[in-house]
């Protein structure tokens, strides 16, 4: 019974130092997903716009003091993306405090098809940063405030 029992432990030593080891080479093993950093033109205003390659999303970065027809709601730099299905929303990044929504939009228009931003791409606009992903787009700052949108989710945080 004894022998029963080191062979028992033995056993599942040896498994658990084998599933550590199995555990560790795959985390070792799979790369984590890299990002290529996309460069986007501004306008004279200093402003710059991009639309996601589905078409459905697009944005405009306002920076720190506005344009000569737009002025931010706190005068710092600004991103608005506009999401146009299943239902129009657009999502707002102010300079500080929370990202919002809104979701009566009386100015719709997205989405200019001037400069696409590439999935699996990340750009760095002022104090904003958004990625592009086929599962939809991220902006936030480096607070952790921003805002996520997609056809099947919408949030601000």
């Amino acid at each position: 019974m004894l022998t029963t029992t080191r062979r028992r432990r033995a056993l599942l030593r040896n498994l658990l130092i084998f599933a550590g080891f199995a555990a560790l080479a795959v985390l070792l093993g799979v790369p984590a997903k890299a990002y290529e950093a996309q460069q986007f033109f501004a306008n004279d205003q200093g402003q710059v716009e991009f639309v996601m390659p589905s078409g459905n999303i697009g944005c405009i970065y306002t920076p720190i003091g506005g344009t000569s027809v737009y002025e931010t709601a706190d005068g710092l730099a600004e991103i608005q993306c506009d999401r146009v299905e299943p239902s129009y929303i657009r999502a707002i990044l102010g300079g500080q405090g929370e990202g919002y929504l809104l979701d009566n939009v009386g100015d719709a228009g997205c989405c200019s098809l001037t400069q696409q931003f590439d999935y699996d791409h990340v750009v760095t606009l002022g104090p904003f940063q958004c990625l592009s992903e086929r599962r939809g787009l991220t902006c936030a700052r480096q607070d952790g405030h921003g805002f996520f949108l997609s056809r099947a989710l919408v949030q601000a945080r």
